[in-house]
């Protein structure tokens, strides 16, 4: 079975990450800082927002490749997909904010757990089955 609906999201995350990446990358030739935050908070928000991303990402991704290829239905897949995409935006969004913007960031991490928790049950139930 070749995944059809995984890579969609795994697209979207990645370009997410990219975002974040640049994000990062500007602000350091902006200010002229090479390696570590030199104590700059403003700094250490973007390069935070973009480690989250990239702590929960791939679990994400591959969480859904292997509920897709053990057959959940598409409807359940594009949840899954739509709830981490969905949430590593709003997260990304209310953490780099100034100030921050905890609702969109608490909401993005539930929906990113949620994520993770149902598709980690499906495959639990599925292996037992």
């Amino acid at each position: 079975m070749i995944p059809l609906l995984t890579p969609l999201y795994a697209g979207l995350l990645a370009l997410i990450f990219v975002v974040l990446s640049w994000r990062v990358i500007l602000y350091r030739r902006a200010n002229l800082i090479s390696l570590g935050d030199s104590g700059d908070k403003a700094l250490l928000k973007r390069m935070r927002a973009q480690a989250n991303c990239a702590e929960y990402a791939p679990v994400a991704i591959i969480l859904m490749l292997l509920a897709e290829l053990s057959g959940a239905p598409g409807v359940a897949v594009h949840t899954l997909g739509i709830a981490f995409v969905t949430g590593r935006i709003l997260h990304a969004i209310g953490f780099s904010a100034t100030p921050q913007k905890i609702g969109l960031r608490q909401i993005g991490m539930v929906l990113t757990l949620m994520g993770i928790t149902f598709s980690a049950l499906g495959l639990i139930l599925h292996g037992l089955i």
